[in-house]
């Protein structure tokens, strides 16, 4: 994948994680393997549109931490 960032998602994403307050170390450990299961999982993908690589992260990040994927998911709407 090479039009995006994956920094610019791993520091939003650690953002939020500690707004949950969960500890950062397992907030790196898990989306660190959420940014690389969803990268293989859109490799076979011609063309990958935000919509795409949002969904892969959520799908991926809902096996460690569900209340972060939603807050991921969520994060333009919520207050």
């Amino acid at each position: 994948m090479k039009n995006f960032d994956d920094k610019d998602i791993e520091k939003e994403l650690k953002i939020h994680a500690r707004g949950l307050s969960i500890p950062e170390g397992a907030a790196e450990i898990f989306i660190s393997r959420t940014l690389k299961d969803a990268k293989k999982s859109l490799r076979n993908k011609t063309i990958i549109t935000e919509k795409d690589l949002e969904r892969a992260i959520i799908k991926e990040l809902k096996k460690y931490n569900a209340d972060l994927a939603y807050v991921y998911q969520n994060h333009d709407t919520i207050i």
